[in-house]
């Protein structure tokens, strides 16, 4: 991808992404190999991608709540997508907080590329909060839960 220490993106995967961002109606996408990275955000003209390609140095931190989420167990999100707190509009949260969990239990549903993921508790005990809102989209690596 570098050519004389800058960055040149592969036009075929800028259009890949892009099409992603379509189809999944999300408003980022980034991309990252080694120190180099791809992000395309849909800009102000719907439609018209905005790509910006950069050579970072160490990757970055996940993405983090800007709440100081509750003491324990942090679940967080595998994969960038829409998180629903429910099976399906109008039916009950799968956990709320105060909730007893085992583990294995699922407590949200995340949507990727039309496929649904259920986001399964990774150990048992309570729901000491939920950081996020139904119908919102996540980040990968942001803190959707806590289980104390």
């Amino acid at each position: 991808m570098p050519t004389n220490g800058k960055l040149d993106p592969d036009p075929a995967l800028v259009r890949k992404l892009a099409k992603l961002l379509e189809e999944t109606g999300l408003n980022e996408i980034e991309y990252a190999e080694g120190d180099k990275r791809i992000k395309v955000s849909a800009g102000a003209t719907p439609g018209v991608p905005v790509v910006a390609a950069t050579q970072a140095g160490p990757a970055a931190a996940p993405a983090e709540n800007s709440a100081e989420p509750a003491k324990g167990t942090p679940v967080t999100a595998p994969m960038v997508g829409t998180a629903y707190l429910s099976s399906e509009p109008g039916k009950p949260a799968f956990v709320k907080k105060g909730d007893a969990v085992k583990q294995g239990d699922t407590l949200l549903i995340i949507e990727a590329m039309k496929v649904m993921n259920p986001i399964k508790a990774p150990a048992g005990g309570t729901i000491a909060d939920i950081l996020v809102a139904d119908g919102k989209p996540v980040e990968f690596g942001e803190t959707l839960i806590v289980i104390a």
